[in-house]
Formats: C-alpha cells, structure tokens, sequence
C-alpha cells in the first residue's frame, strides 16, 4: 500500500472498519465457546473442531500467497521455525485459552490476552536486550493494574474457580507473546499471511495428534448438530475472516492505527457476555477495563517502541490473533 493510497479517505474508512470488525470478531470465538460448553464439550473438543474446520481455508490462502508471493522459497531454517511457532501461536495458546475459558467469563479472558503488547515487549528486553521506556513501563503498570483490579472483582463475584482459569488465560497470552517475539524476522522473508496460513497448518496437525492420543476420534463425530455449526461460525467468521480482514487494515492505516482498533475487542465482550450469556457487569469490571485499555493504547500508539506485529496479529489469539 502506497503512502498516497494510506492517506485516502476511503481507504482508511475501509480500513478502520476492517480492524473494527477483526477485532470484534476475533474476541466472539469466546461468545461461541462459551456455548459449546453448554453441550457437554470441552476445550480440547472445540479446539479440534475450530482447527479442522477452518484448515482448508488457510491450506487455500497458503497457495495463494505462495503463487503470489515474489519471496524466496522457505528454507530448512525457515520450516523449523514455522513448526516452532505453529505449536506455540495456535496450538498451545488456542488450547491454553480455550481451557481457561471453562473457568473465567468472557471480559476476564479478552482483557488477560490483550496484555500481549507487555509481554512481548519484556521478552524483547529479557531474550534480545531491548531497551524499555519510561512511559512503556508506565503503560505496563497500568495495564496490569486494571487487569487486578477485573480479576479480584471477578473472584469476588464468580468465585475460585478463576485463578485457575486466569492461569490458564496467562499462559495463552504467554505462549502467543512468544509467537509474537519470534515471527518477526521470519514475516519480513516470507509474509505475514503466508505465515499465518503455514502455522495454522502446523498446528492443525498438532491439536490432531494430541486429539488421538487423548481420546478416540470417533467421539468427534458424535457431538450434538449445535456444536457443529458453532464450530464452523467460529472456524470462518472468529479465525479466518479476522486474520484477512486485520492484515486488510494494516496495509490501508498501517500497523500502529490499526493496533489500537483493537480496544474494541474487549470493550464489545464485556457488552456481549453480558447480553448473550448473562454474565454480570459491575462498575469495578468497568473502571478496570478501561484502566487497561488505556494502558496498552499508551503502550501501542505510533512511536511506541514495541514490537508493532504484537498489536495486530491472529487469535488472537492468539488466536490471536488474530488472538486462540
């Protein structure tokens, strides 16, 4: 996208409304899990659908930006490093955070992953000595805050049950932080689709082989018709869609506008759990997550020095993103 194209206005309404619509539909994967809990299921059930169901949209995109794509052929380096980050970005993560969702409400779960920014900016600092800012760990701090500040208020209303399920969340943001931290390079040399499509893949294969060893498959085949069709909204509209529709963003406004798109992920779940699932909002839920929402906006804006694909890629999820 050319600098003249990214100034138009009806570009970056296009785009605007892309990142809009990524963002709120990478956060509903959580809305539909939720209500394929309610059909005996688990978190390992609804990951295998999720992934077998969206795989030939991403072995589609793979050719696709294989055939279009002017970059190198991937090298034996590059494939490890995709097997790497396929088990990590979509596998572990998506399965990570799916299990925690069987604990903590839907707002907890988006506002614990959108954390990934911070975590990616301390790995850069831990694992490849960048420097951090004053006025990064400022947004850092906050941001944490007001993710107590929900989980207490959370603990309080819901009870034990989300410590667990906050863990669980952690160590999905953690596992697709990683992601984040290690893809850089490697989506420079191959695209950041290209990419995206390749790991799905990857971790297809993964969630198939922990599937087999777990349980018989046969039982995958026997879930109530409900389940399916939640499972198939979420593979097209919650995995798919979000990733092409935010990198769509990217290239109209650019990595740090279309970043901050993505409060609106959390801010939509905190409404939609609400409404479609009953859970309870109270004003310390609210203060929380706009204290955290302001916390990772300082943290993203342009001119921030973290690592900008943390902002905006899938499942995001880690999904994703897109998130899981």
């Amino acid at each position: 996208m050319t600098a003249a194209t990214s100034h138009d206005p009806a570009a970056r309404r296009i785009g605007f409304t892309l990142a809009a619509a990524g963002a709120v539909l990478f956060s509903a994967k959580a809305i539909l899990a939720k209500f394929q809990y309610r059909y005996g299921i688990d978190a390992l059930d609804v990951l295998a659908l999720r992934m077998l169901l969206s795989l030939p949209l991403f072995v589609a995109l793979g050719i696709h930006e294989s055939r279009r794509s002017a970059r190198a052929p991937i090298s034996r380096r590059d494939f490890g490093l995709i097997l790497i980050l396929g088990v990590l970005g979509y596998y572990l993560s998506s399965l990570f955070d799916f299990w925690g969702l069987e604990y903590v409400p839907v707002s907890l779960e988006r506002l614990i992953l959108f954390l990934n920014p911070t975590f990616v900016l301390l790995i850069g600092m831990f694992a490849f000595g960048r420097k951090v800012a004053r006025k990064e760990w400022v947004a850092m701090a906050v941001s944490y805050a007001g993710v107590a500040l929900v989980f207490v208020e959370n603990l309080r209303v819901q009870g034990e049950h989300v410590l667990l399920g906050s863990g669980l969340v952690l160590l999905a943001a953690l596992s697709y932080a990683l992601y984040l931290a290690m893809s850089g390079q490697l989506i420079q040399r191959i695209g950041s689709l290209r990419l995206v499509a390749y790991a799905m893949c990857v971790s297809t294969a993964a969630t198939v082989l922990h599937y087999l060893l777990m349980r018989d498959p046969a039982h995958l085949l026997q879930l109530p018709a409900p389940v399916y069709w939640l499972a198939l909204v979420n593979a097209i509209f919650c995995t798919f869609l979000p990733v092409t529709f935010t990198m769509g963003a990217v290239a109209r406004l650019g990595a740090g506008s279309a970043a901050q798109m993505s409060v609106i992920g959390p801010v939509s779940l905190v409404f939609l759990g609400a409404w479609l699932l009953g859970e309870p909002i109270t004003a310390v839920q609210l203060v929380g997550t706009a204290v955290v929402l302001g916390g990772v906006l300082l943290l993203t804006r342009p001119g921030a020095n973290s690592v900008p694909v943390a902002n905006f890629a899938a499942d995001s999820d880690p999904d994703e993103e897109t998130r899981g």
